[in-house]
């Protein structure tokens, strides 16, 4: 995969990333259109599908809900790389299919604006000087709800 890096700092709450106002809806276009507009309101229309969220530590932070994830990835966002996620964010985009790639080191890899690589299967993000990290690499049953769409598809064809 290879995208566009949209970096922010640490402690990105549910909802910076979708602010509560927006939770009355549930279609994932819908909810893309407000995805991190608390930080730029015209967020939607500048990010491009494929593109990387990149952050610091504790993304995802704040409430349980899983609009946040699910506006991530209706906005067309190939993964989140962070180096860390809060715990209950990280199930729920697993349970809706939207990718998050634990990479320690990411923030001094990455400027706003590069260009990255993702290699999910050597489990490597290389920027766009050249210069590579390894993420935390997910295990084939995780990669498995991923491709299925998220955990209600991949239960659904099993």
């Amino acid at each position: 995969m290879k995208g566009k890096v949209w970096k922010f700092g640490n402690d990105i709450d549910t909802d910076i990333i979708l602010p509560g106002r927006y939770l009355i809806y549930t279609d994932e276009k819908k909810l893309a259109q407000h995805c991190m507009e608390g930080l730029d309101a015209d967020f939607n229309e500048k990010f491009n599908i494929g593109d990387f969220i990149v952050a610091g530590n504790n993304f995802g932070c704040g409430s349980s809900r899983e609009h946040a994830p699910i506006a991530l990835k209706g906005i067309g966002a190939s993964a989140v790389i962070a180096e860390s996620f809060a715990r209950i964010f990280y199930r729920n985009s697993t349970n809706v299919g939207m990718p998050l790639l634990e990479a320690p080191g990411i923030m001094d890899l990455v400027n706003d604006g590069d260009e990255i690589e993702v290699d999910m299967e050597k489990g490597i993000i290389t920027s766009e000087n050249g210069e590579s990290i390894k993420f935390k690499k997910l295990p084939s049953f995780m990669l498995e709800i991923l491709e299925k769409g998220g955990l209600i598809e991949y239960l659904k064809q099993k």
